[in-house]
């Protein structure tokens, strides 16, 4: 790709940007030099709105403006009719709508000539005519990720008004201190269908972000290309700016493979080097499926299998292998940046955990018992369970297998869009499927039993180790790192199973590994681990036909200091906390009280939500 090509993100207008800047941006807390980060603020870094393309086709009205206000805690009514509004609002939002056909599905379903012209537009507008939403919406994916589209979907014209329109929006609603309104798009590369899209987040204001236009699919489908034009703009603009890769589940064994996207070389120190420094963050999880673990990369997690979808690829074109499972899912592609790092020294895959909805509806913000669903077509109704969510060759996928899932929470000073990328930048983040229990990690070499109940057990962790997102560096002879986790319940919601030690290494020979350690759990007193080690289930307190749990189990809070008892000072190794809260109903359940119905027996009616750290590495 030329550099001309590349920099044909141009100078926009800045004056309505700038018209809307906050007045009170300026006005802001700081906190004391030094201090460390003592809040966890809940968002969703991954939501789209009318002004995306696909989720228009489907049906979705609420712009940018209404997700912002439905964020904030408001009200808002959502296709179907509901008057939506979340059990509380989020302290953060990113509106990250798809590029490429900004305020395309808009201008066709008005019929303009440019599109209605070509024989597939015209036939798209009369279906639209006759209410065929699901015809037009399938196929303008397949066409669009295919490339059949007829028509120059990311041209300046249509770019600019939604890029404009997103600043816009974001830079009214920010409120510096109480809610942070991100700049951000999501970058939609769909090579032969597979997904490999990025939510492109700014850490700065208007003024720098308005400056270039977002990078598109229809500019290079090769991250590569993307990366190079983010730091045209970082060099500028002066501003900052960081990728987070879309969950991987769809990108049939692309999203961490071992060879380049273009010219299908093994990566090299030059690629592991640039994917690191702009991509340190990875969505674990969310509406199509949870992207933690897969049953059959880890036989031996028992919780592995949780909200699984590995049918095949975006546009259900190519169905999935086995092969591809270890290039898509986060405990892999954790494992496989070691193999890197020892190679080159560098970590490509060296990322944090998020969560996000990936919803379409201009709804963020997920729950179990308030579930929106995916796309307009999929909110509350009696037959959502059973209306297929995309059904081709390959196989089907059915509306009830939607997952509520999730949120992001990050740890930071202030809630401000510096404090808040500083800290996703540094990866203190963690992913959850939509429960707010907060969660605390940190790593060191000295801490020990006792450390967990200080009362300053924060300033202790930053003072004599790092937090999640960090490195351990040069064991001593004899020493193996200890961890402080600390697990508290979301204030109304399930109290807490267990607290579990993810660990991953490379050994000497090469070989990469993996184990689970159930390092803190609840009713200690009388649940012990069997001959085998292995922890009983919980139990559990769910009504279904009511939709209804107690909270007589579990713990509200669960801490400990851990010590790796297997660790070898040569060895590579990372180390996540997994926290699981007691059996609750699942969305399903919610629907079937609240239309009086019955679904059929593979529908699951209980879920274990949780929340994945973002891990910290040891390098020898």
């Amino acid at each position: 790709m030329t550099m001309n090509k590349l920099m044909r993100t141009t100078l926009l207008s800045m004056a309505g940007v700038l018209a809307v800047s906050s007045a009170h941006a300026q006005q802001r807390y700081r906190p004391p030099p030094g201090a460390h980060p003592d809040r966890v603020y809940f968002g969703d870094p991954h939501v789209h709105t009318s002004l995306s393309m696909d989720a228009a086709a489907w049906g979705t009205r609420l712009g940018p403006d209404a997700a912002y206000r439905f964020a904030r805690g408001e009200e808002v009514t959502s296709f179907k009719g509901w008057k939506a509004k979340l059990t509380r609002p989020l302290d953060w939002l990113v509106i990250a709508d798809h590029t490429d056909g900004y305020g395309f599905y808009t201008r066709l379903q008005a019929g303009d000539p440019w599109i209605v012209d070509e024989p597939i537009g015209r036939r798209w507008y009369e279906l639209l005519q006759q209410g065929d939403l699901r015809t037009v919406t399938d196929e303008l994916i397949k066409g669009f990720s295919q490339g059949g589209m007829p028509w120059d979907v990311a041209s300046r014209e249509m770019l600019a008004p939604g890029w404009e329109q997103t600043i816009k929006a974001a830079e009214e609603y920010n409120d510096p201190g109480q809610f942070t309104a991100f700049i951000a798009y999501e970058w939609t590369s769909l090579p032969k269908g597979n997904n490999l899209h990025r939510v492109v987040i700014y850490r700065d204001d208007g003024y720098k972000a308005i400056q270039t236009l977002p990078f598109t699919m229809a500019d290079s489908e090769d991250p590569e290309d993307l990366w190079k034009v983010l730091e045209i703009y970082e060099q500028t603009t002066g501003g900052r700016v960081l990728a987070i890769p879309h969950n991987g589940n769809w990108s049939n064994g692309q999203m961490f493979s071992d060879v380049t996207l273009t010219t299908g070389v093994p990566l090299d120190e030059s690629y592991v080097t640039t994917r690191k420094r702009w991509e340190p963050l990875y969505e674990a999880t969310q509406i199509k499926g949870d992207g933690e673990a897969h049953p059959l990369l880890s036989p031996d997690d028992e919780f592995a299998d949780y909200e699984t979808w590995d049918l095949g690829n975006l546009d259900y074109t190519e169905a999935k292998t086995p092969d591809m499972l270890q290039y898509e899912y986060a405990r892999s592609g954790l494992k496989l940046g070691l193999k890197y790092e020892a190679e080159f020294g560098v970590n490509p895959f060296q990322f944090g955990l998020v969560g996000a909805g990936d919803s379409h509806t201009g709804l963020p913000g997920q729950e179990e018992d308030n579930f929106m669903g995916k796309h307009s077509s999929s909110e509350p109704d009696a037959e959502r369970w059973e209306t297929p969510f995309r059904v081709a060759d390959i196989g089907r996928t059915e509306g009830w297998q939607e997952v509520a899932s999730g949120l992001t929470g990050i740890w930071a000073t202030e809630n401000t869009r510096a404090a808040l990328w500083d800290a996703m930048k540094r990866r203190e983040t963690y992913a959850t499927t939509g429960t707010r229990m907060a969660v605390r990690m940190f790593g060191g070499w000295n801490f020990g039993p006792g450390d967990d109940q200080r009362s300053d057990y924060v300033d202790y962790g930053y003072d004599r180790g790092v937090p999640m997102g960090g490195e351990l560096h040069g064991a001593e002879e004899g020493q193996s790192p200890a961890f402080i986790v600390a697990a508290t319940k979301d204030p109304i919601g399930a109290n807490l199973d267990r607290v579990q030690m993810i660990k991953g290494w490379r050994d000497r020979e090469g070989n990469l590994h993996e184990k689970v350690y159930d390092i803190a759990w609840s009713d200690a007193e009388t649940r012990r681990p069997n001959a085998e080690g292995k922890l009983p289930r919980v139990g559990n307190t769910v009504n279904v036909a009511e939709a209804t749990w107690t909270n007589s189990i579990g713990d509200a809070q669960l801490t400990t200091v851990w010590r790796d008892p297997d660790f070898s000072p040569t060895e590579q190794a990372f180390y996540y906390v997994r926290v699981l809260e007691i059996p609750t109903p699942r969305w399903t359940a919610y629907d079937a009280k609240r239309f009086g119905i019955t679904m059929g027996p593979e529908v699951p009616m209980l879920t274990q939500e949780r929340a994945y750290t973002s891990p910290i590495w040891y390098v020898p």
